[in-house]
């Protein structure tokens, strides 16, 4: 598994984006619940979040990504970013895999 960060980008107003929070939250802790993500968080200011994932293949995260409520609701867009970790604090080995 790789390692990867998804960065959102809100392209909405913020109410437009809270109206579907019920639904991204959701979809986050489904992820959480099949491994597929470690962490997530707003960004500040907030304009946007990040999640912590693993994946077979960065197509495999990003049609994921895709799946996201606010993508699929067209109030953010997102960036998928692959990473190799040189160094892990042991408090966030987990994102190992």
């Amino acid at each position: 598994m790789a390692s990867f960060i998804i960065s959102l980008r809100y392209t909405a107003p913020i109410e437009d984006v809270d109206g579907l929070l019920a639904d991204h939250v959701a979809w986050l802790r489904g992820n959480h619940a099949a491994g597929h993500f470690l962490g997530w968080g707003r960004k500040v200011p907030r304009d946007g979040g990040l999640i912590l994932a693993r994946g077979e293949s960065r197509n495999a995260v990003e049609l994921l990504a895709a799946e996201d409520p606010f993508v699929a609701g067209g109030v953010a867009e997102f960036e998928v970013i692959e990473w190799a970790h040189g160094f892990l604090d042991d408090s966030i080995a987990g994102l190992a895999g």
